[in-house]
């Protein structure tokens, strides 16, 4: 029998009603409480890393995760991280950097409701997630959510109510669960041994483009961060409407030692700048990395696992597009 360790962050799932609100209050081993049948797939052991709304989970966070993870690994077949669905794809992006090529299964789940109200998706979706775990096919970081299997570099949530609340962008589902059956797609590559970091930078922006929006708040971000993920229109470009000088700023920070990145705010298909000359103008700055079909979780967690380890361009360069749990495909 498999032995997996279900690791308790907080969220939805282990939500109750507060005068405030809904907040976390049940632990791991009050969640697995309400799912007895768990214990005919495998033998769990638990902790209660820490209790959060994901709202409030920060980059300290993936590093806690990640170390006790790495500190525990060998004694476990897998892994259950419960945890809130506002920030999960996030937190799954980056344990895919922090955790590299690892065989076993780190899987994270959630729920739209929590476990303890009559109608909710939190069991199937605990479930199923150890039924993840235990597998021998699936490896590395997962989110398993409604039935589905997703690559942690690929998720997004893409609905705030329903039960479908995942979905993966630009690459296909690994798996589906059906009838209390894992019916695998995709097997995804490990490495005989995972590789660990302990290190990021979080002094990475995002500035979400609208119509309109001013150079001064890109020269601000700028200054206050080591780099600058861009959501851009459409397949990609900047401005250049009158009294901007969009590529002037960029430039600027490009040589105080910024890290630039380009990507789109469009969920499936991704960027392309050379297509329309507000975006081909990017391509006689080949500092300024475009993310392709990356999604804009993965491109956080990455850019942060990049310059935790490097300040220097070129390396920084040539680690965003190396693949890492097939975060990026098409890149040329």
């Amino acid at each position: 029998m498999k032995h997996i360790l279900m690791i308790g962050t907080g969220g939805t799932i282990a939500s109750g009603r507060s005068t405030e609100g809904l907040m976390p209050e049940l632990s791991t081993d009050q969640l697995l409480a309400f799912v007895p049948a768990v214990s005919s797939l495998c033998s769990i052991d638990s902790i209660q890393l820490f209790s959060l709304d994901s709202t409030d989970i920060c980059p300290a966070h993936w590093l806690l995760l990640a170390r006790q993870i790495r500190a525990q690994y060998d004694r476990y077949d897998g892994f259950v991280i419960a945890h809130g669905t506002d920030t999960m794809a996030y937190t799954a992006a980056a344990l895919s950097y922090l955790i590299r090529g690892a065989r076993k299964p780190i899987v994270l789940t959630g729920a739209q409701k929590p476990i303890s109200f009559d109608s909710t998706d939190s069991k199937v979706n605990l479930t199923d997630a150890f039924r993840c775990a235990c597998s021998d096919t699936l490896h590395g970081v997962l989110i398993v959510f409604n039935g589905k299997v997703i690559l942690g570099t690929r998720a997004r949530k893409t609905r705030t109510k329903s039960y479908e609340a995942f979905s993966s962008i630009n690459y296909p589902y690994l798996a589906v669960l059906q009838d209390d059956c894992l019916l695998q797609y995709i097997e995804n590559a490990f490495l005989p041994e995972p590789l660990f970091s302990d290190r990021l930078d979080d002094r990475v922006a995002l500035l979400k483009l609208i119509p309109g929006v001013r150079t001064d708040l890109v020269k601000y971000m700028l200054q206050e961060n080591d780099a600058l993920i861009l959501e851009s229109f459409g397949v990609g470009g900047i401005p250049s409407y009158q009294g901007t000088q969009f590529l002037d700023v960029l430039n600027e920070g490009l040589d105080q030692g910024k890290t630039v990145v380009l990507t789109t705010q469009v969920a499936n298909e991704g960027s392309n700048v050379g297509v329309y000359q507000v975006g081909r103008r990017l391509r006689a700055c080949p500092q300024i990395l475009e993310a392709f079909d990356m999604t804009t979780e993965a491109v956080v967690g990455k850019l942060m696992w990049i310059l935790g380890q490097t300040a220097d361009p070129a390396q920084i360069r040539a680690l965003f597009y190396t693949p890492v749990a097939n975060d990026i495909l098409n890149y040329k």
